[in-house]
This record gives structure tokens, sequence and C-alpha cells, in this order.
């Protein structure tokens, strides 16, 4: 079987591309789907219990749950995809670069991933924010600076283990360019342990996203985001604690939709690592 019947064999790959499918169609038409605007307040209704007008109920300011986690959606996961989208990128290209080019091109910018990596990444994107300030696109700017460095790094030892392939260098000898050759021959070797990395650290930055929004240095109030609304809900806690359950569900689904997920292509692309081994007796 080829990657795609191995991943459609595999009922767990399914359903979670069916999450992730559908929370984004959610995300993407909440204009259309919400039943309210997520950033009406009515006092009136706060703390309102599950019902045909409010399913999720309301928070303290009268606000409905169930908008706001559907909005949340476009500032937690679609912008946690752009995030890993800007950050492989970039990575990508050093990563490449480095490993097909050798000598002082990749002694250069190894020693600049050398130095982004000897700080944790948590620790770097916690002191980016703090520099840059609380907000949207400061969250998105500390995420990519504190992650393309390990990318470029992992991408490079995947290069250099197909520069030496034969086909490579038939393609040297023949006088491809080097950017032919990276863009036609390197970039489609790897892209397949590229999608893996990216799947399994989307969870992360979805999380990462949340935290800083729960700190109070991501998205600020009253954006909806599930980060600010966990934020918003541990004020409330002890009295109300329900109001936690939507937006830390909904975390909880999808970043486990991620990780299965990239076990699950992990899986399709290298079959044979999950063959059970000959007992020898």
């Amino acid at each position: 079987m080829n990657f795609w019947q191995r991943l459609k064999s595999d009922r767990l790959a399914v359903l979670c591309i069916g999450i992730i499918l559908g929370v984004l169609l959610l995300g993407i038409f909440a204009p259309l789907i919400a039943p309210h605007d997520p950033l009406q307040p009515n006092l009136k209704v706060k703390f309102a219990s599950n019902s045909l007008e409010y399913p999720l109920g309301t928070d303290q300011l009268g606000r409905c749950v169930l908008s706001r986690v559907l909005y949340g959606i476009q500032n937690t996961v679609v912008l946690a995809l752009i995030t890993m989208g800007v950050t492989l990128f970039i990575g990508a290209i050093f990563g490449i670069i480095a490993g097909f080019s050798r000598g002082k091109v990749d002694e250069g910018i190894m020693r600049l991933c050398d130095v982004l990596l000897s700080f944790p990444s948590e620790l770097m994107i916690l002191a980016i924010v703090g520099m840059l300030g609380p907000g949207l696109a400061n969250a998105v700017i500390a995420n990519i600076a504190a992650k393309w460095a390990w990318y470029a790094r992992m991408i490079r030892s995947l290069v250099m283990e197909y520069a030496d392939k034969n086909y490579i260098r038939f393609a040297k000898v023949s006088g491809c360019s080097a950017s032919h050759i990276m863009g036609k021959h390197l970039l489609p070797g790897v892209v397949g342990d590229i999608i893996v990395l990216a799947t399994l650290d989307t969870g992360w930055v979805i999380l990462t996203i949340s935290a800083l929004s729960f700190l109070g240095l991501g998205v600020q109030a009253p954006t909806p985001e599930w980060g600010m609304m966990l934020s918003e809900a541990k004020n409330i806690m002890t009295t109300h604690p329900a109001q936690m359950l939507p937006p830390g569900i909904a975390i909880m689904v999808v970043v486990a939709a991620f990780n299965f997920l990239g076990d699950s292509i992990q899986n399709a692309l290298n079959p044979k690592h999950n063959q059970p081994k000959a007992v020898v007796k």
C-alpha cells in the first residue's frame, strides 16, 4: 500500500483529520454559525445555564460562550497553523541551504542556530514578548523566532542524508544549478519528515499561544481566544467552574488530534518501523 492508502486505513488518523477539518470549518464560518456576537455583553443574562438560545451558557459578562469558542478558533488554531507555516518556511530555507552547501555557509548558519537553541524556547518566547509587549502579532513573532532554528537544524540533518544519494550526485554532474537541485530533488525527499515534525509541533504552538493569552501576554481581552477565555474563567473558578470546560476541552481535543495525526503520518511514511520483529528461538 502507498502512503495515502495506509493513512486511510488508519481509523485514528481519519478521525483526527475529521476533527481538525471540522474545527477549521467551524472557525472559518463562525460569523455564520455563531448564534450571538462574541463581544457583546449582556449583564442581564450573565452566567445563564445551557439553553437553546445559549447552548453553552453565558460568561460573567453575559456573552455567549459557544460564540466565543467558535470565534476563538480563528485566534487559536488558525493562528497556530499560520505560525507553524512561517516557521517551517524559514527553517526549511536555512536548513536546506546549510545541508546542501556545507562549508562556511553551513558553519555560519549552524552557529546562529546554536546561539538561539542555547536558550529554552519557552524562556525565549517570554523574553521576546516581554521586550515587544503583549499582543497577537508579538506572540506570533516570538513563536517563530524561538522555533525556526530548531527546524533549520532538523531539516539540515535530513538534507545531509539525501545529499549523498546517487540521483543527487548525478544532478550535480549533469550541471543542474544548486537552486534546481534543492527545489526539485532535496525538498521532495524531506517533505514527508517535515510534515511529521510540523504536525506533532502544531499542538505545542496551540498550547503556547493559549498559555501566552492566559498569562495576559498574547491575545488581549475582549478578543475571543481559548487561552484568554481560560484566563477570564479562572477568576470565577470557585463559583462557576463550568466556565473553564468549553475552552479547556477545545484545546485538549485539538491538540490531541494533531499529536495523534502526527504519529499516524509517521507510521504511514515508515511502515517497516511498526512491524513486529521476528523472535528468534
